[in-house]
């Protein structure tokens, strides 16, 4: 079984939590099952809604809804394109 697919992101501010602060979240290439409910077509046009459902299937540290609220938008674009990104076949990437 191969190992999936992750890419860690940085984010431009950190999250915090309690006392807990998340300066790197790592996201895991979805499977089938972890887009049902969602389009395809949302998720590659970066909806806001389709986002807030797929991020905490496919984060680590687990993104809570209520993270993916409060986060500030420069978080956002990057979590949302990087996950946009998996979406993408290999031999169109450059």
């Amino acid at each position: 079984m191969s190992k999936p697919e992750t890419k860690p992101v940085t984010l431009e501010i950190p999250i915090t939590r309690g006392e807990t602060t998340i300066k790197e979240i790592k996201l895991r290439k979805p499977k089938a099952g972890e887009l049902r409910g969602l389009s395809l077509a949302d998720l590659l046009n970066l909806d806001v809604n389709a986002m807030t459902t797929l991020l905490p299937r496919i984060s680590d540290p687990i993104l809570t809804k209520q993270d993916i609220n409060d986060l500030e938008l420069d978080n956002l674009v990057l979590l949302a394109g990087e996950a946009a990104n998996f979406f993408v076949p290999k031999n169109m990437k450059m």
